[in-house]
């Protein structure tokens, strides 16, 4: 039985949020981002965006922790997308600290986002994330998750062209 607690995020977690995002970028994408890309990573960066978004929940955050370690986060709130209906939610974010991978904590927070997609209504949650991204990929499909077809666009990195494709499931 896992320890691992789910909360809402608050503005004294944005910077270990801001840290656990570039750190596990920088591992996750070593193999197919520039390295330019990957160094240019800034918790500083990154910690005015979540303050940010924990301050106007948008999107909404969550923690995951183990006696009050943050080990990872999701940011999920409606989908981006458009033309997608409003009962479509989407995981804007989702990253765990490459030392918490393979624990659990993709499971808790995904299932908290999925909670709180379903108290919002939604019925179908939504996802991007690079076709490169192999364990991400098979993380999500153990999760239940769908490649959409025909939902793959192009994203440039630093000059290098990369490929994103949208996974889906349902809620309900």
């Amino acid at each position: 039985m896992s320890s691992i607690q789910v909360r809402p995020a608050t503005l004294r977690d944005a910077k270990a949020i801001a840290q656990i995002q570039v750190a596990s970028a920088q591992d996750a994408y070593k193999d197919f981002w520039p390295d330019a890309a990957l160094n240019g990573l800034s918790v500083a960066q990154r910690q005015a965006y979540w303050r940010e978004a924990i301050n106007m929940c948008e999107p909404q955050v969550l923690v995951a922790h183990l006696d009050n370690e943050v080990m990872g986060f999701v940011g999920f709130d409606r989908s981006r997308d458009k033309g997608t209906p409003s009962t479509t939610g989407e995981i804007w974010a989702m990253y765990a600290a490459p030392a918490h991978w393979d624990k659990g904590v993709g499971q808790a927070l995904v299932e908290a986002a999925q909670e709180g997609l379903q108290e919002e209504g939604c019925t179908r949650v939504t996802l991007w994330t690079y076709k490169n991204n192999t364990r991400a990929l098979r993380f999500f499909e153990i999760a239940g998750f769908r490649a959409e077809a025909d939902s793959v666009k192009a994203v440039d990195v630093e000059g290098k062209p990369l490929e994103q494709m949208r996974l889906h499931r349902s809620l309900i």
